[in-house]
């Protein structure tokens, strides 16, 4: 399961996405979680499948490794839609238990919720995928800049949220070998009930913070000796612009928030 996780990592490629300001992609992607809530039925919510399928397959990303993202919630996203299906009120009775009833409603609910958690992951998912963490840096310090009048330092903020997401994956790796060096050992992490299986993981959760602190030093160590500083006169390699591209899919994300609100309130009476 821990493999499954694939969040903060890269995905090389010279598709439309990889080649757009990441400041631009990052508050398209932030304006787009913003449309997904705001769908509030099927046709709404399909318009927004159809914008995230064509990212997707405009990104070049495998939609296998975009699936994978998901299994990591696999759990959340069946909770929920378990607790939409029976506590859903309203619409035509389907089934009646004897400590609750299933309506129509509450299918159309649950398949509703599911689909919107799922979009969410993905579209997150879409963007570290197709943004290098230092071009994540230096974009999040630029949209976080209007800060550094309230003496903050953005620079430092910046660093410190992508080294944050970076290394979800090294440590989902540092896991996975912790989990079958006690696995080699004899430790049953898998077997028992949910009180017992989450006994069974103390043994790891001390290693893991043994070895985070030690990678966290040897980072600091390192940024030390190469003399970073963080200081608002570092040059950049890449120069961020916006280019023509950019603009369009700021049209795209336009025509979509458009079309979400006329859907949503030509087709309000769906769910």
């Amino acid at each position: 399961m821990a493999r499954d996780i694939t969040i903060g990592q890269y995905f090389p490629g010279k598709s439309l996405l990889h080649k757009m300001d990441p400041r631009v992609k990052i508050v398209l992607t932030l304006v787009f979680l913003v449309v997904i809530f705001l769908c509030k039925n099927f046709w709404a919510m399909g318009l927004m499948v159809a914008f995230l399928l064509g990212g997707v397959l405009i990104s070049g990303v495998p939609f296998k490794m975009l699936l994978k993202s998901l299994k990591g919630i696999l759990l959340i996203i069946f909770i929920t839609a378990i607790l939409n299906l029976f506590y859903a009120t309203g619409g035509k009775v389907l089934l009646d238990l004897k400590f609750a009833q299933i309506t129509d409603k509450g299918v159309y609910t649950a398949i509703f919720m599911a689909v919107r958690i799922s979009c969410l992951i993905i579209s997150s998912s879409l963007m570290t995928y197709t943004t290098t963490p230092t071009m994540l840096t230096d974009a999040i310090e630029r949209l976080l800049s209007p800060l550094k009048v309230f003496k903050i330092q953005v620079n430092t903020l910046a660093m410190m949220m992508t080294l944050a997401l970076r290394f979800i994956p090294t440590l989902i790796e540092e896991i996975d070998k912790i989990m079958n060096a006690q696995k080699a050992r004899g430790a049953d992490l898998e077997s028992g009930n949910l009180i017992e299986r989450a006994k069974a993981l103390v043994p790891i959760l001390v290693p893991l913070f043994v070895s985070s602190f030690r990678r966290a030093y040897e980072l600091a160590f390192a940024m030390e000796c190469r003399c970073y500083t963080g200081s608002n006169e570092r040059t950049r390699m890449k120069q961020m612009k916006m280019s023509f591209l950019d603009f369009i899919f700021i049209f795209g994300i336009i025509v979509l928030l458009a079309g979400v609100i006329l859907l949503n309130r030509f087709f309000v009476h769906l769910i």
